[in-house]
């Protein structure tokens, strides 16, 4: 016996859950903008490395070249430090349904997602801001 599937014509939503991650967990690999070529390079454990112009340099602890997943939009800047980030923010900004654990399970209130602006979390600005991320990721390809 089969069983036949009907189409309500409804969307299934497309659900986040705030994995709690902190800023932190993303600083590792960050992506930034050679100070030298001014084109892609990697931030990691305190030193600039970039592909384009052969740039290895250790930058001092309380100095960041510029962040290259970068993008202004009319409510604001957009930023993410690496790829994995920006995917977070993407599924978070994409969501119809956005879920997390109540504070006292984890101990930590203000995770990337719960710190990210109201601009960004206002339905109204999903697609000017998904539109901004994607640009963001096409920089990454071509850059």
């Amino acid at each position: 016996m089969r069983s036949v599937l009907r189409h309500t014509g409804a969307m299934s939503s497309v659900r986040f859950h705030d994995p709690g991650l902190t800023e932190h967990h993303f600083r590792d690999s960050v992506l930034v903008r050679c100070p030298r070529c001014d084109r892609i390079a990697h931030h990691e454990r305190a030193c600039v490395v970039c592909r384009s112009c052969g740039l290895s340099r250790s930058v001092g602890q309380g100095f960041w070249p510029a962040l290259w997943l970068r993008a202004e939009t009319r409510h604001g800047e957009l930023w993410a430090y690496n790829l994995a980030h920006l995917d977070l923010i993407r599924r978070f900004v994409a969501a119809d349904l956005r879920e997390r654990d109540p504070w006292y399970c984890h101990g930590r209130k203000m995770t990337c997602v719960g710190r990210l602006p109201a601009w960004v979390k206002s339905r109204k600005n999903r697609t000017e801001v998904l539109r901004a991320i994607d640009r963001l990721r096409v920089s990454v390809i071509e850059g």
